[in-house]
């Protein structure tokens, strides 16, 4: 009965955590998988037996009292700690199952995360895979998602960011375009080529990327809107073609560049676009699933040194 007691508190400070942290019971319900009905019912709960007010409700959002800050600050990563605790002492009993839901970049995704679908299901027979292929960062909380891997993500309360590899831009083309073109000597020089850019679904811009050298020069590549496109996919499709130039992340033209159906210009020079990074919420208990999956993808990223092989740097 003491257990039981114990983890009915324990369940009782998520809840109040997590309706601070979302100013609402109905995100607290998303990210905890229950009825905001259940979250309140814990927290009024919590309050009762501290005998304190711990938020004021509004129809709108929930505001912390002053109790509710100070108790909040005392917890601090207590509950992180706890939950890490109990998640530790059950994992030998939980084994992966269920949904996993993963939210890709689609042109790396498919190249580079799917072909490790056929061992995490061979590890994991019971996990069943929902991955979305899309050009977009997603709300992980409010969407639902175990994980993504992307870049630009906002990292809301309670999500971590664990960084795979740079995603750095590079130059390419066809072997067959550049054989009746002089090589450009400097990212200037892009704009006498054609050029195969993406106009982005956002903002409705053309890209155009400032490339650095390995002694911190800065220069604008400006490659001209011979053939516009919205997708990655697209872009290497056309460099493929021989239509022109593309500026692609490294990853998206590994396979082409080790081929050699695509070659890189201008190898000292590289834009950096930041991080391609594996994202999931790190502050609730880690569902068994998800940390196989993150484990999965950090083991193969290690093994075949792809944070190296993806860094444009390196020329």
């Amino acid at each position: 009965m003491i257990i039981e007691g114990n983890m009915e508190t324990l369940a009782n400070l998520e809840s109040f955590v997590r309706s601070a942290e979302a100013s609402s019971f109905s995100g607290a319900a998303r990210r905890m998988s229950l009825t905001p009905a259940a979250v309140s019912r814990n927290v009024a709960m919590l309050e009762r037996n501290l005998g304190v007010r711990l938020f004021q409700r509004s129809t709108r959002k929930l505001v912390l009292t002053e109790a509710g800050e100070r108790f909040l600050q005392s917890i601090g990563d207590s509950l992180e700690a706890l939950q890490e605790a109990i998640a530790d002492a059950s994992s030998g009993a939980s084994e992966p199952m269920g949904v996993l839901k993963v939210s890709l970049s689609p042109t790396f995704g498919v190249t580079h995360i799917l072909p490790l679908l056929p061992e995490l299901l061979s590890r994991y027979p019971l996990i069943r895979p929902e991955w979305h292929f899309e050009n977009r960062p997603v709300d992980l909380v409010a969407e639902g998602y175990d994980a993504a891997i992307g870049g630009g993500f906002d990292l809301a309360p309670g999500i971590v960011a664990r960084t795979l590899a740079p995603a750095h831009i590079i130059a390419v083309a066809s072997p067959a375009y550049m054989a009746e073109c002089t090589p450009p000597t400097d990212p200037a020089g892009l704009s006498q080529f054609d050029g195969i850019v993406m106009r982005s679904l956002r903002t409705g811009r053309i890209r155009h990327w400032s490339m650095r050298d390995a002694a911190g020069t800065q220069m604008m590549a400006m490659l001209p809107e011979t053939v516009v496109v919205n997708d990655p996919a697209a872009m290497r499709e056309a460099a493929r073609l021989g239509l022109g130039v593309t500026m692609l992340a490294v990853p998206d033209v590994l396979q082409e560049l080790e081929n050699g159906s695509l070659i890189r210009l201008l190898p000292q020079w590289y834009a950096d676009a930041g991080a391609i990074s594996l994202y999931y919420a790190s502050r609730t208990l880690l569902p068994a699933k998800t940390r196989a999956f993150v484990d999965l993808v950090a083991e193969v990223f290690k093994r075949d040194r792809l944070a190296e092989r993806f860094a444009g740097s390196l020329g």
